[in-house]
């Protein structure tokens, strides 16, 4: 099955001027790659696109070059192909998430060439339903009554764990002022979720290992996270031995992990408890697996990074239905913009926590064309100096 064309589609959520916007920057936007082989099979691929919509797609026209014209289904030989060409690939961001994209739409196009879901194919079922904890359920939350309210209404629909950044607009530093503020913030998201909720604590990376050791201690004093998400600043693993050596609380990272070597020095120096690579930009379906059996030699449980799409999301359910390690998946699936959902045709949904495992061949799902032509978009997204693009709507602020 040689690649013989492919299309790639900016799409983005139609958005008034004037008007509020309904999603952050990070979450408006999607790409989403499309390959046809020779005996016209078509596979999905998804590319991450946060504040790099634009140099995303020009990496994946550039590996489109290598891919064009090769077989699908060699993964390992087309991944090295495009390793030779890019002399950069093991440091950049937008090639390997160009990369995954590729990776992700062939083992779709497998999938379906030999009729069975991707899951089947790398191992089997080992769960066939995957516990999802909920991200961005917390949009226009800054006060505590107001993560109070919208963690009730979550616990509610059935989630068991929720995700959420109580840290304001606090970055690389924060005061006793600071942590009071957060500390107050968790107790009131732990007061109405009830006993039976997980908590996972995130920092987004921001802080210095000073400010997260004082976060760290005063959590730990008052509260038992299922995990402190990303505490100190990613490339600082120095700082993130001494928060390990200072903090006994677990910790989650790898959203920004790129290769494999990073993940075996984290497994090697037990920096993290839990490993998060993102499907998307840890060279697809391919890279992940690789990443996944790393992270079980050190001990490491896998919860996937799956922030952006639902094509994404679709993947992540596959691999993480036949891996041994899985711990939770994070899930943005009930907080998408509507046409994130109607992509996907709404086939993968949380019900009471969980999401069932798809069989459909290939990631699980089918692709609404109609969707990739209503909501095709172009250049990138909007920019609000107000705000960091990376946070939750609404929650760039102090109470």
């Amino acid at each position: 099955m040689k690649i013989s064309s492919y299309e790639i589609f900016e799409l983005g959520e139609k958005i008034s001027q004037s008007g509020p916007k309904d999603a952050a920057a990070w979450a408006s936007k999607a790409i989403v790659l499309r390959l046809t082989t020779s005996n016209g099979l078509v596979g999905y691929g998804e590319a991450v696109p946060t504040l790099r919509v634009l140099p995303v797609i020009e990496s994946l026209k550039e590996v489109g070059r290598a891919y064009v014209g090769r077989e699908a289904e060699n993964f390992e030989g087309n991944q090295t192909e495009w390793r030779k060409q890019d002399f950069y690939l093991p440091m950049s961001f937008e090639s390997t998430t160009a990369l995954s994209a590729f990776d992700i739409a062939c083992w779709d196009i497998v999938g379906k060439e030999h009729g069975s879901s991707i899951h089947k194919l790398i191992g089997g079922e080992t769960r066939n339903k995957i516990r999802m904890y909920a991200n961005g359920w917390y949009s226009d939350c800054i006060t505590p009554e107001q993560f109070a309210k919208k963690a009730k209404e979550n616990a509610d629909r059935g989630y068991t764990g929720l995700k959420y950044d109580v840290f304001g607009t606090y970055y690389d530093w924060i005061d006793e002022a600071g942590i009071k503020s957060a500390l107050k913030r968790i107790h009131a998201v732990k007061d109405a979720a009830g006993e039976k909720m997980d908590h996972m604590i995130e920092h987004h990376g921001r802080f210095s290992p000073n400010s997260a050791i004082m976060i760290g201690r005063a959590v730990q004093e008052e509260f038992d996270p299922l995990f402190m998400e990303e505490p100190v600043h990613p490339e600082d693993m120095d700082g993130l031995k001494k928060y390990r050596r200072e903090v006994r609380l677990k910790v989650a990272l790898g959203e920004r992990l790129l290769t494999t070597q990073e993940v075996a020095f984290v497994g090697r120096n037990h920096l993290a408890d839990f490993l998060q690579v993102d499907i998307t930009n840890f060279r697809g379906v391919t890279g992940a697996l690789k990443g996944t059996a790393i992270a079980n030699s050190f001990g490491m449980e896998m919860a996937f990074h799956n922030a952006f799409g639902t094509i994404q999301n679709a993947v992540t359910i596959q691999v993480a239905a036949a891996i041994q390690n899985f711990l939770i998946q994070e899930s943005f699936y009930d907080f998408f913009p509507q046409w994130k959902r109607d992509l996907v045709n709404n086939q993968t949904p949380v019900e009471r926590g969980f999401t069932t495992v798809p069989d459909k061949p290939g990631i699980g799902v089918d692709v609404n064309e109609k969707i990739l032509q209503e909501y095709k978009a172009e250049g990138m997204e909007s920019f609000d100096p107000s705000a960091v693009p990376w946070v939750i709507k609404g929650t760039w602020a102090n109470v």
